[in-house]
């Protein structure tokens, strides 16, 4: 069985640029993992007395990925629906459909890997809601915890669901 921490796509002795993006990607990867063969209520469902829920975690994870790497670095972020300084990027309403979130959960990744391309890691940036600048690396190091933390939560909340846990599909037939 080869995983996503193993076989040739992970850069074991490349640089630290590569090798931080690679990280964060693994846990991208698990985010995405995470909602596979649920349905629509079940991506919904809040499990938490929070009200957490898969949807709601894909929905913010998007937004601080715009945040961090795109407006931080002077990038235009797509508009949001939604108020993330009011906590609407943790809640899904009845009219935000699983297919749009998703969708910008991907356009934030492809931006943020757009920033991370184009930046060395050394490259200084700030964040509207901070007084401070950060670099590269800074906020590479911060969204591998920030998505990591997120894809425990989301985790859980599967196997609260489904049973299903892990960061990647087992290999139920091994060679």
């Amino acid at each position: 069985m080869t995983t996503r921490d193993e076989g040739p796509g992970m850069p074991y002795a490349g640089g630290e640029k590569e090798t931080l993006h690679a990280g964060l990607e693994r846990h991208r990867d698990a985010v995405r993992w995470k909602l596979d063969g649920l349905d629509d209520e079940q991506l919904r469902r809040p499990m938490t007395p929070s009200g957490t829920n898969l949807l709601g975690l894909v929905k913010h994870l998007a937004s601080v990925e715009y945040g961090w790497f795109v407006e931080t670095f002077g990038g235009e972020v797509e508009p949001f629906w939604f108020d993330p300084y009011q906590g609407e990027d943790m809640t899904v309403g009845p009219d935000e459909t699983t297919d749009r979130i998703i969708a910008f959960y991907d356009r934030a990744r492809t931006a943020a890997d757009g920033v991370i391309a184009r930046l060395s890691l050394d490259d200084l940036g700030k964040p509207a809601w901070r007084d401070h600048q950060v670099s590269l690396r800074w906020v590479l190091v911060h969204m591998i915890e920030e998505t990591a933390r997120h894809a425990g939560h989301m985790d859980i909340v599967r196997e609260l669901l489904d049973g299903a846990t892990g960061d990647h599909p087992r290999d139920t037939n091994p060679a």
